[in-house]
């Protein structure tokens, strides 16, 4: 059943009155996917007595995902439920709330509590807020980037969200967890945890409700990009992939050569705003030289660091937001504009500068002066590297331990703890992104460089997800730059 542009129609007396409800909501007429949607929303809404009741929707671009959790979001308050919206990433949380209506917020500001300042690497310790949540539906988009490995939390992010919606005292909350399972996977996971039922249910106890729309919704088909998109995610189903993006008479998507990127990208930023424009590439390395290109070319910068520039935070930080701020910390992946450039100064072998950012994401929050390491901006590992952040740490150390004044060891650490230049922020320009740094936003045009493929290798189902992943970052244009012709059709 294809979707119409309305639905107008008699509500069907047999579906159940939850179902009813949704559909009341929904602006179009419902694929077969979505009308089975509807219905095994209304068991897992209103049975009760479950463990941990966790309903996974999975779905590929195209297939009315959000659309029928705006429509979720919209009914739950006449059942008596209360609804919090999540998602992995500040841009995430945008785009979520961007849709439903909504506020939403990231995982980690939403469940955790900054509890120390773990000092070696510049982090910080964190505990589980309390949840005074009853009757609750937690929405979290994106989840194919929720990770199970210990990193941010004690036990790794997925279980200390279960955790924190299902502790004890909640039964009656509930988790809608929403992915794509064509996209990436976490960093360093071969499978996205938070997609699998299986190990929903085994390792963390849950009560799981499956459902995965694979109908392609009528208004989708006619866009270029969300038609290749549905192409790519057919190619992971065959052992040989062998992917074909297909631009001719295609709305939104063209091929074209680099020498055509400088005036593709003034179109881009006059029609779409900075804001809305990225380029998506394979590699750091490869971001970092078009972002050097484009801050040249594009915005005629004369110096490394300059008012008007766009930069992505690279590193977790924790030390410039004062308790209490709406974002709770500086995160990785959060992306600002410099406002004004201040002092910059050379010490402990590294480069500083003194700045007041804008927030990109965050357009109720007060801009902020912190300070940011420029050793970072042009690094090609994904923050600064390991090596150079370890000499800026035992060179402070040492700058503590010969102040007359701190003469204990615990004076010493307190004084490592507050230090600007142990805590200063990394960050990388933001005019050009690794395919993992964009997931979980959204762009209104996007340039795409799958940089060098050895011919010898072909195209397996890492790259497909890679290519998948990085094509849906666009929203309305994407720009193919330089792709080898056989992954051209017509």
């Amino acid at each position: 059943m294809a979707n119409s542009p309305a639905f107008s129609g008699p509500l069907p007396s047999a579906l159940p009155p939850v179902s009813t409800s949704l559909l009341q909501h929904f602006p179009f007429e419902p694929t077969p996917d979505q009308a089975q949607l509807f219905e095994l929303l209304h068991g897992f809404l209103l049975n009760s007595g479950d463990s941990r009741p966790t309903f996974l929707l999975t779905g590929y671009a195209g297939t009315g995902k959000t659309t029928a959790v705006s429509a979720l979001v919209e009914v739950l308050p006449q059942l008596g439920y209360d609804c919090v919206l999540l998602a992995p990433t500040g841009r995430a949380a945008k785009v979520l709330a961007s849709y439903t209506g909504r506020g939403a917020a990231t995982i980690h500001k939403h469940i955790y509590r900054q509890a120390g300042h773990a000092m070696g690497e510049g982090g910080a310790a964190f505990q589980l807020l309390p949840n005074r949540g009853k009757h609750t539906v937690y929405v979290v988009d994106e989840a194919s980037m929720i990770a199970d490995e210990a990193g941010f939390g004690e036990r790794g992010l997925l279980s200390d969200l279960l955790t924190y919606i299902f502790g004890e005292g909640r039964p009656d909350n509930r988790l809608l967890l929403i992915g794509d399972p064509a996209q990436l996977p976490p960093v360093g996971q071969a499978l996205s945890p938070a997609l699998d039922a299986d190990l929903l249910r085994g390792r963390y106890r849950c009560t799981v409700t499956t459902c995965t729309l694979r109908q392609v919704m009528r208004q989708a088909e006619e866009s270029g990009i969300l038609f290749n998109a549905t192409a790519l995610r057919d190619e992971l189903l065959r052992p040989t992939p062998a992917p074909k993006l297909h631009t001719h008479d295609r709305r939104g998507i063209w091929a074209m050569s680099g020498e055509k990127l400088e005036d593709g990208l003034r179109y881009a930023y006059d029609k779409f705003g900075v804001e809305d424009t990225t380029v998506i590439c394979r590699s750091n390395k490869q971001a970092n030289l078009y972002n050097q290109l484009i801050r040249r070319v594009i915005f005629d910068a004369e110096d490394e660091l300059q008012g008007g520039d766009y930069l992505m935070i690279a590193r977790n930080n924790y030390f410039w937001l004062p308790t209490g701020h709406e974002m709770g910390f500086l995160a990785n992946g959060d992306f600002a504009q410099v406002r004004r450039v201040r002092r910059t100064e050379e010490i402990y072998g590294c480069r500083f500068v003194d700045v007041r950012l804008r927030f990109v994401d965050y357009p109720g929050a007060p801009e902020l002066d912190v300070k940011l390491i420029l050793d970072s901006l042009h690094a090609d590992a994904p923050a600064l590297p390991t090596d150079v952040g370890k000499k800026l740490y035992q060179d402070v150390q040492a700058d503590c331990a010969a102040q007359p004044d701190l003469t204990t060891k615990a004076q010493q650490q307190e004084a490592m703890r507050k230090d600007p230049y142990l805590n200063a922020l990394q960050a990388k320009f933001a005019y050009a992104l690794t395919c993992h740094k964009s997931q979980g936003g959204q762009w209104g045009a996007v340039f795409l460089d799958h940089g060098y493929l050895k011919p010898e290798v072909g195209f397996d189902a890492e790259f497909i997800r890679w290519l998948y992943t990085a094509i849906t970052r666009a929203q309305r244009e994407l720009f193919l730059l330089n792709f080898k012709p056989e992954l051209l059709g017509e």
